[in-house]
């Protein structure tokens, strides 16, 4: 046992090898129930804007095209909202209170939303749900690569990240029955739809209940005894499943202070002074990333249906390919970014991409393509597209001190969805009526240069973070130095 009474220097400092120990555990029970009752948030989001993007709901509340496109803003606004609400709440009062709190309100509020009478109802709910979600993506992403092994943390928040389009391909095939006629009426099937989440999340709020608070940041926050206590309970945990337990390194153990708070200027000194390639990497990751997914994403209906003839009802089953393929990229590729690191996967996954994408720009603008050939090479892009996506995340959180890590994640995921947002509308002008494909072929090469010097700025100012610990990639503000 490691938890006896923590001994202070006459600064009041605290060593602790809590890092250490949560590090050196191999992976049990225990791990997968973090990675299923935390990482389930993604496969809601999927499944939220892809039952809204069907508009089931646009003729039994009345509703033209431009009030639907308004309910998908709403509902990025609100997840900007969230996640720099909550993850400023997150860094102060702790992940559990958190990841259970944005939780509720998201199945409260995406329920709500599913006995809407009226548009300004739905909107209002819509709004509150974005919020639950955009909490969700802050203070999760912190729980989970608090909790997870160095060894296994690469891997495993990218494949968590992931597993967005997981939701995205559930939504999908469940639009293809909620929204039949024959099967529901019109003011029915997409209520349903409403409730797949909240009725899924139900069963995830018992298992978060069963996940610790992050031990480190307990440490960090002048809770040493509590964070040795959680480490003695999940170790016993492991024991348990069956884990060996190595012993500790005493030499890794850190020494810090308590942190009370951690004022703003504090944090734009992190930021733009301690760490400004760490600030130009992550914004650009999350920039690059949210353009590309935006742009191709919210238009590949409108492409398939004005270039190739396709009909509004065939383009779900064009999407489910489209869906797998940015599903098998991050759990395929992810355990790469342990092994070959992350600037070399960044560079691969994000230049891979983009060669694929400029390839199918010449094609399409050769008009050599039809639907399944176009479907094909975005298969192929955003494979590797959406394991690079996902490390975006994985790099923001893990490049940035413990004690603001939350919002150093939802400050750029704010910055990637402001400016992701500009995408829908670019591309639905280049696209026009489909008698012209010169401007998208513009904008498919604009796709690929973008993700290209996304890639290339993580290869050259990027951090080597595989399987090391979160306190030697970033030492926590309130280390005390040696």
């Amino acid at each position: 046992m490691y938890s006896s009474a923590p001994a202070r220097d006459k600064d009041g400092g605290v060593r602790s090898l809590v890092p250490a120990r949560m590090d050196r555990l191999p992976w049990t029970r225990f791990h997968w129930s973090i990675v299923v009752g935390l990482g389930f948030s993604w496969v809601l989001d999927g499944l939220e804007i892809q039952i809204v993007a069907s508009a089931g709901f646009q003729k039994d509340l009345g509703m033209s095209a431009a009030e639907v496109g308004l309910l998908g803003t709403v509902y990025l606004f609100g997840q900007i909202a969230g996640a720099l609400i909550f993850g400023r709440l997150s860094d102060k009062l702790g992940r559990k209170k958190l990841f259970i709190l944005t939780l509720v309100i998201y199945l409260v509020a995406s329920g709500v939303a599913g006995l809407s009478p009226n548009m300004w109802f739905l909107l209002v709910f819509r709004f509150f749900a974005g919020m639950g979600i955009g909490g969700e993506y802050a203070a999760i992403n912190s729980a989970i690569d608090e909790l997870i092994p160095s060894k296994y943390r690469g891997r495993v928040d990218i494949a968590i990240n992931g597993t967005y389009w997981g939701g995205a391909a559930l939504g999908s095939a469940a639009n293809l029955f909620l929204l039949n006629p024959d099967i529901f009426t019109e003011n029915i099937g997409w209520r349903i739809g409403f409730f797949i989440g909240p009725v899924l999340g139900l069963a995830i709020i018992y298992l978060r209940r069963h996940i610790p608070e992050s031990p480190r940041w307990l440490m960090t926050h002048g809770r040493e005894e509590e964070a040795e206590a959680t480490v003695d309970d999940i170790e016993k945990r492991v024991k348990s499943q069956g884990g060996e337990i190595d012993p500790v390194d005493e030499s890794k153990a850190i020494t810090v202070t308590k942190t009370e708070r951690v004022p703003f200027r504090t944090i734009l000194h992190v930021l733009f002074k301690l760490y400004p390639k760490r600030t130009l990497v992550g914004a650009t990751m999350m920039v690059t990333q949210s353009f590309l997914y935006n742009a191709i994403f919210f238009t590949y209906a409108l492409v398939l249906q004005n270039f190739y003839g396709t009909s509004p009802s065939s383009t779900q089953y064009f999407f489910f390919p489209f869906a797998i393929g940015n599903l098998l990229g991050p759990l395929l590729l992810g355990h790469l970014f342990d092994v070959w690191g992350r600037r070399k996967m960044i560079f691969l996954t994000y230049g891979v991409s983009a060669a694929v994408l400029a390839a199918s720009a010449v094609l399409f603008s050769m008009d050599v393509l039809n639907a399944t050939t176009q479907t094909i090479f975005w298969c192929v892009s955003f494979f590797f597209a959406s394991a690079g996506a996902s490390s975006a995340y994985l790099t923001v959180s893990e490049t940035f001190p413990l004690e603001i890590r939350s919002q150093a994640i939802s400050y750029f995921f704010a910055l990637g969805q402001i400016a992701g947002s500009v995408a829908p509308l670019l591309y639905g002008i280049l696209i026009g009526d489909g008698t012209d494909r010169g401007p998208l072929t513009f904008g498919y090469f604009l796709g690929a240069a973008i993700m290209l010097v996304g890639g290339l700025i993580a290869l050259i100012f990027g951090v080597d973070a595989e399987r090391k610990s979160l306190e030697t990639v970033t030492s926590p503000l309130s280390a005390v130095k040696k």
